[in-house]
């Protein structure tokens, strides 16, 4: 009787064995799940990227305020009637004179000879 319960719990521990360590037990379900999740994340992420994208190619179709955007800020396009107004940073200003100097310094002394 002994041996049938010992025969008994070992087959009951074979039967058990694929669902807690095998191919499809719960902790490679688990793993799935942690996975699907990190996925779900990025996706979404992804979703609102394209969105924003097929916002601003709809933009461009259709509309002429991306169009005019884009030529201001990339190409420094302004209208005829407006007024462009350049406004330096006086560390900027001096550095570049200054280099303009050094960089005109050996022209003058070859001219003046």
């Amino acid at each position: 009787m002994r041996i049938l319960a010992i025969v008994l719990a070992l087959m009951i521990a074979l039967l058990q064995w694929p669902l807690w360590i095998g191919k499809g037990s719960w902790l490679r379900v688990w793993q799935l799940d942690q996975e699907l999740a990190v996925r779900k994340t990025q996706n979404g992420k992804l979703r609102e990227r394209n969105g924003a994208l097929e916002a601003e190619v709809l933009d461009l179709k259709t509309g002429t305020d991306a169009i005019e955007e884009r030529a201001r800020n990339e190409l420094g396009m302004i209208r005829p009637d407006e007024v462009f107004f350049q406004v330096l940073d006086s560390r900027k200003l001096a550095s570049a004179a200054s280099s303009v100097a050094l960089a005109s310094a050996p022209l003058a002394a070859s001219a003046a000879r």
